[in-house]
């Protein structure tokens, strides 16, 4: 089996983790959107594929998702008591992180050769590649204006109203050695799903969608592309994706995950809170499953990934 999963931030994360101890190294290749990157303090920081990794090496902050257990925050002290820009929390074990791979950037390694890197370094033995080694800046349009996605996200705390959104580079920027090797293994070789992680369908996998050639290659592709929602009972348990949706005019449910997904989409997971919605789904022709998808535990990452594999299994069938 070969398993491609596209994440983006903490929900993917806890997906990937759960795929991870279901699937041997070589069976899996974790995506990571890389499209929210953006340079601070002089530092390349990328909070998606940060959050993967640090899942992965299980030395996250449980507590929130994001960043290092067990951190200290005594430079972003000093940052603002020194009058510097402090509204992106940076822990002094996250510091680390960002310091050598802009030191490794500059050098002229890619994203991908120091996404590899430290992940060897942490113990990570599943595969983990940036959707692209170019880079994708996803902009928010918004009633306050054009805002990167980290100052939207971050600075305002999600607070503008959405209008739309724009990736800027990502019509020149191409896969990651490591994301086309899956794409091709996907039509030629294989017999695992392509997984879309329960991350933001507009910020987190939309970016990974754009990238010539992605799309057009899982609508070919002989593996079933699985999405599991973001959104339960009509919320979204991470980040803004529900209240992106209320914004643009698009109906707060799985449902609309689902339709935005459409015939990208061989197979939907939602929560039992939407068992109600199964039938509208697979009206729509998408073969659709009810299950835990609400990820509290160890036990219920690696429960739901389990599910997903059963359903690509009988979607092969």
């Amino acid at each position: 089996m070969n398993v491609v999963a596209l994440s983006g931030g903490v929900g993917g994360a806890k997906l990937a983790l759960g795929l991870s101890h279901c699937l041997d190294a070589a069976e899996l290749t974790i995506v990571a959107n890389t499209a929210d990157d953006f340079t601070h303090l002089g530092l390349r920081i990328c909070p998606d594929l940060d959050t993967v990794m640090y899942t992965l090496a299980e030395i996250s902050n449980r507590a929130v998702g994001w960043g290092q257990q067990d951190e200290t925050w005594h430079c972003l002290d000093a940052l603002s008591n020194l009058g510097a820009e402090s509204w992106f929390r940076l822990g002094d074990r996250d510091l680390a992180t960002h310091l050598v791979r802009s030191e490794q950037l500059q050098s002229g390694e890619t994203l991908s050769d120091v996404t590899t890197y430290l992940c060897q370094r942490l113990n990570i033995a599943h595969r983990l590649v940036p959707m692209s080694d170019q880079a994708v800046s996803t902009q928010v349009d918004t009633d306050e204006g054009r805002l990167s996605f980290q100052h939207y996200f971050v600075r305002e705390r999600c607070e503008p109203q959405v209008t739309g959104f724009e990736f800027e580079g990502v019509e020149s920027a191409r896969p990651s050695p490591g994301f086309q090797t899956a794409l091709v293994d996907s039509v030629d070789n294989g017999d695992g799903p392509i997984v879309i992680c329960p991350s933001n369908p507009f910020v987190s996998v939309e970016p990974m969608l754009r990238l010539t050639g992605v799309r057009e290659t899982l609508r070919v592709s002989h593996r079933p592309v699985i999405a599991v929602s973001p959104i339960v009972g009509g919320e979204a348990l991470k980040g803004p994706a529900a209240k992106m949706m209320s914004e643009l005019g698009i109906e707060q449910s799985a449902a609309s995950v689902a339709s935005y997904y459409g015939d990208l989409i061989d197979g939907f997971v939602i929560d039992t809170l939407d068992a109600e919605l199964q039938a509208s789904i697979e009206q729509i022709g998408i073969p659709t499953i009810v299950t835990n998808t609400v990820m509290v535990t160890l036990a219920d990452r690696i429960q739901l990934a389990e599910d997903v594999l059963s359903f690509a299994a009988t979607l092969r069938s």
